[in-house]
């Protein structure tokens, strides 16, 4: 199982998550994952910073790290764009892309309201998202989708993409992962200890990816990956 964590992109600029970034290269972390909202949850007020930028200087700043999206979010601009973004950053990379991809759902309505973007049906949510995963693919870039309404998820399945679950139980995981490769994100205990049998418990239920969202720092990371017996890419 690999281990990524999250970057702090609700910030006024991007500081805080270049440097993150570049401990976790240094820690051996396998890859950062950065958010695609306009605000943070229900808090207009807050800044977010926008995804792609901020995964390209990732990408120019490290050498070894896989750079993710956590989820870019269908029907904010329009679906070419989206693509050649996520192809600009394979490139940029080096081929060390994640493009997991999300349809959005109703708690991510408010931020096309507030912009006066159309928001279609989930069927033409899904179909877009079907075409995408196929130009993606034959691009050569790995493939995700964060979903969990099973008809997103027969999608992703048919595109040989993993699946991302956020957050969800242990017996949940195991279901989705006897159908295919299933990662899994969302936030773990800020008790070094607690964290690492959380993973355990990831890697054991046959997660292939643990993103840790919000980590408090990288140093923690790194205790519960030792705690756990998990190796870094430098270890």
């Amino acid at each position: 199982m690999r281990v990524g964590i999250t970057l702090p992109t609700f910030e006024p600029t991007a500081a805080a998550a270049l440097a993150r970034s570049r401990e976790a290269e240094l820690a051996g972390i396998d890859g950062v994952f950065a958010f695609d909202h306009l605000w943070p949850g229900a808090d207009k007020d807050r800044p977010a910073l926008s995804l792609f930028p901020v995964l390209g200087a990732v990408a120019a700043t490290t050498r070894r790290l896989r750079i993710g999206s956590l989820v870019a979010r269908l029907g904010l601009v329009p679906d070419e764009l989206v693509i050649k973004s996520l192809t600009c950053l394979q490139e940029l990379s080096g081929g060390r892309l994640v493009a997991a991809l999300g349809i959005g759902d109703s708690k991510s309505l408010s931020e096309n309201n507030a912009y006066g973007i159309p928001f279609p049906s989930p069927a033409a949510r899904r179909a877009s998202l079907a075409a995408m995963l196929a130009a993606l693919g034959a691009a050569g870039v790995e493939t995700w989708v964060g979903a969990t309404s099973p008809a997103t998820l027969e999608v992703a399945r048919a595109a040989s993409a993993t699946v991302n679950l956020w957050d969800v139980g242990i017996e949940r995981l195991r279901t989705e992962v006897d159908r295919g490769p299933t990662s899994w994100a969302g936030p773990l205990p800020g008790d070094p200890r607690a964290a690492a049998d959380r993973l355990m418990e990831l890697r054991e239920a046959g997660a292939t990816w643990a993103v840790w969202g919000w980590p408090r720092s990288v140093e923690l990371v790194t205790q519960a990956l030792h705690l756990a017996g998990i190796r870094t890419s430098e270890g």
